[in-house]
């Protein structure tokens, strides 16, 4: 059987697929840090639903990555979880000179 890891690695070598994931890393990532947060917490998606008063579908749209939350639910979320949202912005040095 073939590992999605591996398969995601051959696939980067694509340029359209390299292009496509790498337009899509932030909320890869924003997903994979709500999912480690609940973890942390030790709460289903069900209690953590509970917990924001929202529903379960609304959690796994949230961790699936497939909604980009307002920082009203990212707030909401933080608190369900016990910690702390922080926003950052980071310096884009590839982007240096792309805009002159």
């Amino acid at each position: 059987m073939t590992d999605v890891r591996d398969l995601h690695k051959k696939w980067l070598k694509e340029p359209a697929y390299r292009a496509a994931y790498d337009e899509l890393g932030p909320e890869f990532e924003l997903a994979r840090a709500m999912i480690e947060a609940r973890a942390r917490a030790g709460l289903t998606q069900e209690q953590l639903a509970s917990r924001m008063s929202t529903t379960h579908s609304v959690v796994a749209r949230l961790e699936g990555g497939r909604v980009r939350p307002s920082t009203r639910t990212l707030k909401r979320f933080a608190k369900a979880t016990g910690t702390r949202l922080r926003i950052i912005f980071e310096p884009d040095f590839s982007a240096v000179g792309a805009e002159q």
